[in-house]
């Protein structure tokens, strides 16, 4: 990093805010709300901001850690199908059998884009951050999202119908572009600049992370404080329907993989608990009702708060291990992610 030039106060900024780690990730949220002006200008450039965030995770993905995983695929395998394909089923058919879809249309569309949609492109980088297997959830990152262009078409003909402004197969064609696009920026950049210079500067690249989910929860966060103003009680519910929905999807995760390990069945439960979310609304291009779009602002406190909520207790997990003589595979330094 530049300790002189025009780009050194910049560079040296970014730096400090990358090193934040799960404090940063808090002051979004709280900075986005705060500055409900700030939510005006970011809005009509939320696309902008999730192609970027994905270039940058395409950016760093690790081909070796990939390559490693992928020598024993029955796990990933087992987890790509659970998000891709049983999470939106179970959701479309609760939503069904409860009449959701008839009484509640907008909360069933909320609902049914958050169970199709992939996996948060940065949640490799908040399981490192809580000390648990990055890596695993990587590879099962990228093999979900490789499928979310062919699963979320298929899900939202089933159990959307009409409600989507899109139709399906316009949703699975934005979805291929926007994530071939990012990919495509993505290898040019490791192609230009080197895998080891992208390492390198770990710390100003997550800066310039932050600063763009930042202009995302400004986005999404506009018109929070004016609806808690004039609708607390309808807020609250949606705030407590995001709660339960994270924790639920966590805790059936962490125990149907349990078998893989209380450690990677929960750094499995974070990744299927953190809902692309972002992507279906660039997908949509922000075309979603009031409701919806509310539920997705809600959404955003579990997202935000989840590594701060559960570090501690990945942190009891990994202390019952590693004092038996266990190894520390497949984990990446919080300090190095």
């Amino acid at each position: 990093m530049p300790t002189s030039g025009p780009l050194a106060v910049p560079l040296r900024a970014l730096s400090w805010l990358g090193n934040q780690g799960t404090r940063a990730i808090v002051l979004v949220l709280i900075a986005a709300i705060a500055v409900p002006p700030l939510g005006e200008l970011a809005r009509p450039y939320v696309t902008e901001a999730i192609f970027l965030l994905l270039c940058i995770s395409f950016m760093r993905v690790d081909i070796a850690m990939l390559r490693a995983h992928l020598r024993r695929p029955l796990l990933v395998v087992a987890a790509t199908a659970w998000t891709t394909i049983a999470v939106p089923l179970a959701v479309g058919t609760i939503a069904r059998l409860t009449s959701l879809d008839t009484v509640a249309p907008e909360l069933h569309l909320a609902l049914m884009l958050q169970a199709t949609a992939s996996p948060m492109m940065a949640s490799p980088a908040l399981a490192a951050l809580m000390g648990l297997d990055a890596t695993l959830v990587l590879i099962t990152l990228v093999t979900s999202t490789a499928l979310v262009p062919l699963t979320a078409p298929l899900f939202a003909y089933v159990f959307l119908g009409q409600t989507l402004a899109l139709s399906p197969a316009a949703l699975g064609g934005k979805l291929a572009g926007i994530l071939a696009a990012a990919l495509a920026v993505a290898v040019a950049i490791r192609v230009v600049f080197g895998i080891d210079a992208i390492r390198r500067q770990r710390a100003p690249i997550d800066g310039v992370n932050i600063c763009i989910l930042f202009v995302f929860a400004s986005a999404i966060m506009a018109h929070f404080l004016a609806d808690l103003v004039t609708s607390p009680f309808r807020m609250l519910g949606l705030a407590v329907l995001a709660f339960a929905v994270f924790f639920l999807l966590l805790g059936i995760t962490m125990l149907l993989f349990r078998h893989a390990g209380r450690e990677r069945a929960m750094a499995l439960g974070v990744m299927v608990s953190l809902r692309n979310m972002g992507l279906m609304l660039a997908a949509t291009e922000g075309a979603i009702p009031g409701t919806t779009w509310l539920y997705f602002a809600m959404s955003q406190f579990p997202i935000h708060l989840a590594p701060q909520l559960l570090r501690p207790f990945a942190e009891r997990l990994r202390a019952k291990r590693l004092p038996s003589g266990g190894t520390d595979h497949g984990v990446i330094s919080p300090a190095r992610e």
